[in-house]
């Protein structure tokens, strides 16, 4: 069930990013007379194949358009009369142009139908975390409330000379507000800490080549955790052996329990095993022995006791933070592929297909992260779409300034060996990612 619900969610964000980025080449069109022959949600043939197995889930045909649902669940598209595409070549513009055609319109006209698609999604990016702002805020652990404790290191962390019990203090020599800094702050470069340890101050230092092992999924830095038992599982190991709602956990075999990471490592040892706990509840000490699952779990959710700090916006102050944070998504791409040129992270890790971004959304629907990770994907695609790629809009792009320039138009037989290898292009990066997510399953 949980992979059902990623594969919806998936398929839900992409019908809308690719459906609404369609619709800009679209509208664009429509706005300087350039007949649009089909607009379709997904391909009604054999992507990259535009003859073979032609057939559409749904189609009507209102005026000269004909609208559609394919059969083949990549992307989407519009058959724009007179530009050569993935689903024409120049053969079939060997006639000559007639007025209502793409190839027909002035440079600059065409310029706009074919940036359409990236400036929807720029739009579009920026409307939805304005909406997520306006409608959940920002909620995260402040610097005072994590330090009370200090943070968890993972093995990762501690091989990078963190420390569990270590507070951070000022991330580069400046000081910062939240435990989202501080994750933010690790996929930057030439990232520097300080710590107070035991009474010390120590500087930490972050490797550049970090971002590679986070984008691999370890855990490296959590706040620690006190907790407290928020409900339990029926019929599991916990409540057989006795365990009660808000219940806390204050040792595992005589060892104290202070926070949730240090009780969860314990418990993977016992992994099929009885374990005594020491129960507190309604101000008593009580022992109970519940046998612990082969998944190192007894069986209930926890409730963390770290006080979570929220902040709500008006509709203007949501409009400038939401455009703020979607508009740091081109940057932040810019610096991902800089960092893949340098060597600091791999393809591998960087690059994520179907599996991995399905994954991203989570076996269960939560509306604030489906949105949040929505409008990420939709700034993300106006960025991929602007690469000088040919067959993605930026190619064209690069194409028609140079015609703008130079006065000079390239021969549709250019415009179509470029198409062909920018197809050749995708389709191969499609394979390599569609294989790095079948790696990362197994």
């Amino acid at each position: 069930m949980e992979g059902l619900i990623m594969a919806a969610q998936l398929l839900l964000a992409l019908t809308i990013l690719v459906g609404l980025h369609e619709f800009g080449h679209f509208i664009f069109a429509r706005i300087f007379g350039i007949r649009v022959n089909k607009f379709y949600i997904f391909f009604d043939f054999l992507f990259p194949l535009p003859n073979v197995l032609n057939f559409a889930l749904w189609k009507k045909k209102s005026g000269d358009t004909e609208y559609g649902l394919g059969w083949f669940p990549l992307g989407g598209y519009v058959d724009i009369a007179g530009m050569i595409d993935e689903t024409k070549d120049s053969s079939q513009l060997s006639a000559i142009p007639e007025p209502y055609e793409f190839r027909s319109k002035p440079a600059w006209q065409r310029l706009f139908v074919m940036l359409g698609g990236i400036i929807v999604n720029v739009i579009l990016g920026i409307l939805i975390y304005w909406g997520v702002k306006y409608t959940w805020g920002d909620e995260d652990f402040s610097k005072a409330e994590v330090n009370k404790l200090g943070y968890y290191a993972y093995p990762l962390a501690q091989e990078m000379g963190f420390k569990t019990g270590d507070k951070i203090l000022k991330i580069n020599n400046g000081d910062f507000e939240t435990y989202g800094d501080v994750r933010a702050a690790l996929a930057t470069e030439n990232t520097f800490f300080t710590v107070e340890r035991d009474a010390k101050i120590v500087e930490v230092p972050i490797p550049n080549e970090l971002i590679n092992q986070l984008a691999s999924k370890k855990p490296f830095l959590e706040p620690m955790l006190p907790f407290q038992v928020d409900k339990v599982t029926k019929g599991s190991p916990a409540e057989k052996a006795g365990m009660k709602d808000g219940d806390k956990i204050v040792s595992i075999d005589s060892l104290p329990v202070t926070y949730f990471q240090k009780f969860q490592h314990q418990l993977k040892s016992y992994a099929g095993k009885k374990v005594n706990l020491g129960i507190e509840r309604d101000g008593k000490l009580l022992n109970i022995s519940p046998v612990v699952a082969k998944d190192s779990t007894i069986g209930f959710k926890n409730k963390f006791l770290l006080t979570s700090t929220k902040k709500q916006y008006s509709l203007g102050e949501s409009f400038v933070k939401g455009a703020g944070d979607a508009l740091s998504v081109i940057p932040a791409q810019f610096q991902g592929f800089s960092r893949i040129f340098k060597g600091h992270i791999s393809p591998s890790n960087a690059l994520s297909g179907p599996v991995g971004l399905s994954q991203m959304f989570g076996g269960y629907w939560d509306w604030e992260r489906f949105w949040t990770l929505t409008g990420l994907l939709s700034m993300a695609l106006a960025f991929m779409n602007a690469l000088p790629i040919p067959a993605l809009d930026g190619g064209h792009v690069i194409v028609l300034l140079y015609e703008m320039i130079s006065g000079r138009k390239p021969s549709e037989k250019f415009m179509e060996r470029t198409q062909q290898i920018g197809t050749f292009i995708l389709l191969a990066l499609m394979v390599y990612v569609l294989f790095n997510d079948t790696l990362k399953l197994f």
